[in-house]
């Protein structure tokens, strides 16, 4: 059957979900323009910016907006179509005619980090989604295992496929964003993150203090309240901690090129995809072993125990003091960063479309 994509995506904030939906998207754009893609549409509400897919005609709704246009008028508007969901949710009426990408299980599994209303309806929306049939996805083995825990399915009912990193590289390195900031190369570890539950920040105030007595900072990209790393004896935020705010991609590849290293404390992660966009620009990684980033990173990063004997601050201290380490961390992680595409997504998403059958 020809294909629809759900593009709810366009209008919403870019964070990691529309990240990966925007990429798939331009692949199978692509994959169009090339003539591999026959018949695609994109299904959107109307407003919003406009569409920069090139091959993918649009079809824009205007009647209703958000989750009220997703679960009545897109449904509607794919009829005779395979419906793609690139975003956690999806229309119950469409049925097993549609893939849905379950980025993680969090709803389930990090409550705190969301708020009542948001992680009722994903909880409801997800259970009932294998009960219509539709084809479930996601990017690790780890979000498989825990959305088929809590889902109740077998986990060889979903689908794996992968994210990829080279979009960071796509545009050039926006170096005045150190400059900026107060920054130096190789006198910064760098923090990509949010301020929610599980992103575990706090964690980072001894690092802030071990990067201080080093003559180094702890450069922090959007997360919006620096005060979390006040902790202890940490130097306060003006001494050892650079508040950057939101950053655009130039000013990220940036920060990752000329970096000490990455810094990754989540304890739960659908995918990770900082530690990869960091490998890809040769910033070594420093991370939490939970979630999917082991499996991601493997042998390419440093690990810490979010609860165990392998201490972050060791780590760090580590990497900044053994000779050799920094270029070891790097190669590897080239090498790893350079297994994951957006093409070969894409490519993967297409295999995993469901088998058309009969109404």
């Amino acid at each position: 059957m020809p294909l629809a994509i759900n593009g709810r995506f366009l209008g919403q904030r870019v964070t990691g979900v529309q990240r990966f939906a925007t990429e798939i998207c331009r692949e199978l754009d692509a994959l169009a323009g090339a003539f591999r893609l026959a018949d695609a549409r994109l299904l959107r509400p109307a407003g919003g910016p406009p569409s920069p897919f090139l091959h993918l005609p649009e079809d824009a709704s205007a009647l209703l907006r958000g989750q009220a246009w997703e679960q009545s008028e897109l449904p509607l508007r794919a009829r005779g179509r395979t419906l793609v969901n690139l975003g956690n949710t999806a229309p119950l009426a469409a049925g097993r005619r549609q893939l849905v990408v379950i980025h993680d299980a969090g709803a389930f599994d990090t409550p705190e980090s969301y708020s009542t209303a948001f992680r009722a309806w994903y909880r409801a929306l997800h259970l009932a989604l294998p009960r219509v049939e539709a084809r479930i996805v996601t990017v690790s083995k780890f979000s498989r295992g825990r959305i088929a825990h809590h889902l109740k399915l077998d986990p060889a009912r979903i689908g794996v496929m992968p994210e990829g990193a080279e979009h960071i590289l796509r545009a050039p390195a926006a170096s005045e964003v150190l400059a900026r900031n107060g920054l130096a190369p190789g006198r910064y570890a760098l923090v990509v993150g949010n301020p929610a539950a599980h992103k575990n920040l706090a964690t980072l105030a001894e690092c802030a203090g071990l990067l201080g007595r080093h003559g180094c900072v702890l450069a922090v990209a959007g997360a919006a309240d620096p005060a979390v790393f006040r902790q202890g004896s940490a130097p306060t935020t003006s001494e050892s901690v650079r508040a950057l705010g939101r950053v655009s991609d130039a000013e990220l590849r940036a920060l990752y090129e000329s970096a000490i290293c990455l810094l990754f404390p989540s304890r739960y992660e659908g995918f990770g995809l900082p530690p990869l966009e960091a490998m890809a620009c040769g910033c070594p990684v420093i991370a939490a072993a939970a979630g999917a980033v082991p499996e991601v990173c493997g042998e390419a990063a440093l690990w810490f125990d979010t609860d165990g004997p392998r201490r972050l601050p060791d780590m760090l201290a580590r990497l900044l003091e053994e000779e050799g380490l920094y270029d070891t961390l790097r190669a590897r992680g080239l090498d790893r960063a350079a297994r994951y595409t957006w093409r070969g997504a894409a490519e993967r998403l297409l295999e995993l479309l469901p088998e058309e059958r009969g109404a």
